[in-house]
């Protein structure tokens, strides 16, 4: 039986989850300047790696730079009220003393996962901005030419969000409450490709509208790295690879959504099916984009069967 596109895109996702994925990286330039386009601590100026780039470079934030509540004050500024920072976690390699079979004393070396808190610099005030480096204003565009098949699984979506485009934004996102999809400039991306499989994420997003199939990952309040948060980006993620594949421009794109699934979800390696159950709810949302209705199709069946 010949695999549908969902099932061949699955599979592939799940091989390179298996294999190990390289680290997630931002479809579309920040900057275009590799030294702003990379999240790092103001003060020691060093970049985040592993997984803390992925999740700093989810905020939205414009600035790359990140710092600690005693760097602030450090600085002669301090965090806004009511602001909340975003872990950091590094492992810490910590002696240990143990007794062998002899009963003989040795020290081991254990590694132990620690995390302290950072904030944007967004995230503060009373800094003095000659403290915080700016970014020349020589952001890298590419000429943007639409792709017609992926851009015709856009126009086939029945009912879709409001789509806004964002000059030298660093956000892609969607607002349920306002129905409403936001985005960089598609000149801003590095590829075409990259642009649609980032356009596809968001409205798979607002498929969960209550209006249309009423997930309650969309229609009830997640906070952020919540269960439910991480478990809708994986449905998003899986259905904005399957657009892809039908669009025909899953190359280049699937590792890149293979490590973003994987840096949503803990739970994977110790339960592989939450992939699959993602993956089966990201079906129907890839459906009802590219206007496909299941139960009309049925009733076709059912018509053809009995003439």
């Amino acid at each position: 039986m010949k695999k549908t596109v969902y099932e061949i895109i699955t599979e592939r996702i799940l091989n390179l989850l298996d294999e190990g994925t390289v680290p997630w990286q931002r479809p579309w330039n920040r900057t275009g300047n590799v030294e702003f386009d990379w999240p790092k601590n103001l003060v020691s100026k060093r970049p985040y790696s592993g997984i803390n780039v992925f999740l700093l470079s989810c905020c939205g934030f414009s600035s790359p730079f990140w710092l600690t509540y005693k760097q602030a004050g450090d600085l002669g500024g301090n965090v806004k009220a009511g602001e909340k920072g975003l872990p950091v976690i590094f492992w810490k390699i910590e002696p240990k003393r143990t007794k062998d079979e002899s009963g003989e004393e040795r020290t081991e070396a254990f590694p132990i996962l620690r995390y302290y808190t950072v904030f944007n610099v967004e995230q503060c005030e009373n800094i003095d901005p000659a403290k915080i480096p700016t970014c020349p204003d020589d952001l890298e565009k590419i000429v943007f030419n639409p792709i017609a098949q992926a851009q015709a699984i856009v126009e086939s979506m029945k009912n879709p969000p409001e789509i806004r485009h964002r000059n030298n934004s660093d956000r892609a996102c969607y607002y349920p409450a306002f129905d409403k999809v936001d985005l960089p400039e598609p000149e801003q991306f590095k590829s075409a490709e990259k642009y649609y499989s980032s356009l596809f994420h968001e409205l798979a997003h607002s498929t969960g509208h209550a209006k249309r199939l009423n997930r309650k990952e969309i229609t009830e309040s997640s906070y952020y790295g919540s269960h439910d948060y991480s478990k809708e980006e994986l449905v998003a993620e899986f259905a904005a690879a399957f657009l892809c594949g039908a669009a025909g421009i899953e190359q280049g794109i699937l590792e890149n959504s293979a490590a973003y699934i994987q840096g949503w979800s803990k739970s994977l390696r110790k339960n592989p099916k939450w992939a699959i159950h993602a993956a089966a709810t990201a079906q129907k949302a890839a459906d009802l984009i590219q206007g496909i209705d299941h139960q009309e199709q049925a009733q076709g069946s059912e018509a053809e069967k009995a003439a």
